[in-house]
């Protein structure tokens, strides 16, 4: 049994995964309050479908970008658990996680995370010959500097997706595919898929090592000294 956890954004997800299939899924708005949500949501899910923490034997974590408190929760909690249990602990891109749900649809596809500023955090995806691959790297941009290099219809997904979907659409038209709001949910089952990979193949993250990915720094940090 395998638990997948995502405290990426205001959106909170967690999964149980067991022989290749979803066991148990809950995924609830949390706004920010991961640190008070996040092990009851955890235990009430074990509980419901009789699963002692012994029985796990990996966890697989969203590692960010995101929110910075969304992220230090969800790792920590991986990290205890890994830890204590003495499991292996893999940590998969939030944005990597977000874009997987689509990947059956043969388009590049752009998930979008708010990086605050005006800014967002954004990479490209695809599934091409059977091989799902990342086009372009996790980075930091404006919406107009993603729209000057679309040349393609793209799919654009994301919990912030909706907050840019007029500009998008006034940029590029019908190049630009925005999901219903019904299949934007992100969900861990997606999250524990892209992990399984790992594990199965044998690779897993250091638990001592394994850190939240924020792409930028936050906006409050330590003075630089000369």
């Amino acid at each position: 049994m395998h638990v997948a956890i995502d405290t990426s954004t205001d959106t909170a997800s967690l999964a149980l995964f067991e022989n290749g299939g979803v066991v148990a899924e809950l995924t609830w708005r949390c706004g920010q309050n991961h640190t008070r949500q996040l092990m009851p949501n955890l235990d009430y899910l074990l509980r419901q479908f009789g699963v002692r923490p012994q029985d796990l034997s990996g966890v697989i974590v969203a590692r960010g970008p995101g929110s910075f408190n969304g992220l230090r929760v969800g790792i920590s909690a991986a990290k205890g658990l890994a830890f204590s249990l003495g499991i292996p602990i893999v940590g998969i891109s939030s944005l990597e996680a977000e874009a997987y749900q689509y990947a059956e649809t043969g388009l590049p596809i752009c998930p979008v995370f708010n990086a605050g500023r005006g800014e967002i955090a954004t990479a490209v995806y695809r599934r091409r010959r059977g091989r799902w691959l990342q086009a372009v790297p996790e980075h930091i941009d404006t919406v107009e500097a993603l729209c000057s290099g679309v040349a393609v219809r793209t799919l654009f997904c994301g919990e912030y997706a909706p907050v840019v979907t007029e500009r998008l659409r006034e940029c590029l038209g019908r190049k630009a595919v925005i999901p219903s709001a019904g299949t934007r949910l992100r969900r861990a089952a997606f999250l524990a898929e892209l992990g399984l990979k790992r594990l199965t193949g044998g690779d897993s993250d250091d638990p001592a090592t394994l850190q939240p990915v924020y792409l930028r720094r936050p906006s409050i940090t330590a003075p630089k000294h000369r």
